[in-house]
């Protein structure tokens, strides 16, 4: 199996986890796992042309860093 989907496998489970972070651990854990897990993904959507995928996910990282400083 190739990195970039090895990657993108890791990024989805990233997602799972941040999500059940968030909601019953820690805020701010859960959202650093949640945008390791949207950054590691983007390469796989860019390689595979899904521009739709690219910009929701460049949103979302920008949403998680904005939490991220404050």
């Amino acid at each position: 199996m190739k990195l970039i989907t090895c990657m993108r496998i890791v990024g989805s489970i990233g997602v799972i986890v941040a999500y059940f972070a968030i909601l019953h651990i820690n805020v701010l854990a859960g959202v650093i796992i949640n945008f390791i897990a949207d950054l590691i993904s983007i390469p796989y959507f860019v390689k595979t042309k899904a521009w739709d995928v690219v910009l929701m996910l460049s949103f979302l990282l920008a949403i998680s860093f904005s939490k991220l400083l404050t």
